[in-house]
């Protein structure tokens, strides 16, 4: 049978490809495993049926059979590692991918948010105006480090694998903030992850619940 994940009904990224579920997609598309999408309201996710699935109630969840998974860097792990074409063969490959997925969820993504946090939620505190160049400094010396590992190649080490998926999807999150004009490198980077047909299908079917919430 098809896996099941969870998206938002009504996302806050109002169809930009930033919520965690794109991941998720993105990764079933590149190995063309088809799956369906059950869609939740926010009231929903801190239901004890959703509960159940995501203890901290978020999304994305993913069901397959008697498996149950959350937190988006495992499933993508879990489809990378049941499917071919996102996992190098070689075993040394093969862990220097996952080495890079673990970094883009617990290196890269934390500054971003941070800075998310900082601008959306801290505007109005009497201290923004001094935290704020300290994290934007936190945030672009990590990108700088990542630019240079990434250097002048098209991917991160050698193919195209889940190191790569994730990497460009929270490298998405400083795009939108306005980051990466700073980082040409990583803003060609993420322009390829974004040309790949499989990431278009996932786009294209996260923006489309966004369309049909907003039409309702």
């Amino acid at each position: 049978m098809s896996p099941t994940i969870t998206a938002f009904e009504q996302s806050p990224d109002r169809g930009r490809g930033l919520a965690r579920d794109m991941r998720v997609r993105w990764a079933l598309e590149e190995v063309g495993q088809p799956y369906n999408v059950r869609l939740l309201s926010f009231a929903a996710m801190r239901e004890p049926a959703h509960l159940a699935l995501h203890p901290f109630g978020q999304i994305p969840t993913y069901e397959e059979d008697d498996l149950a998974l959350f937190e988006s860097g495992s499933i993508v792990l879990h489809i990378a590692q049941r499917h071919g074409g996102l996992l190098p063969a070689g075993a040394n490959a093969r862990a220097r991918a996952i080495t890079w997925m673990f970094a883009a969820l617990n290196t890269v993504e934390p500054p971003i948010v941070d800075l998310q946090i900082a601008r959306i939620m801290e505007g109005d505190q009497p201290w923004y105006e001094q935290r704020l160049p300290l994290v934007q400094a936190r945030l672009h010396k990590r990108l700088g480090e990542l630019s240079g590992c990434l250097g002048h190649a098209d991917w991160l080490d050698g193919a195209f694998s889940a190191g790569d998926l994730l990497m460009v999807s929270v490298l998405l999150r400083a795009k939108a903030a306005g980051i990466l004009s700073e980082h040409p490198k990583l803003a060609a980077y993420v322009a390829r992850g974004e040309a790949r047909p499989a990431y278009k299908r996932a786009f294209d079917a996260q923006l489309a619940v966004f369309t049909a919430a907003s039409a309702r």
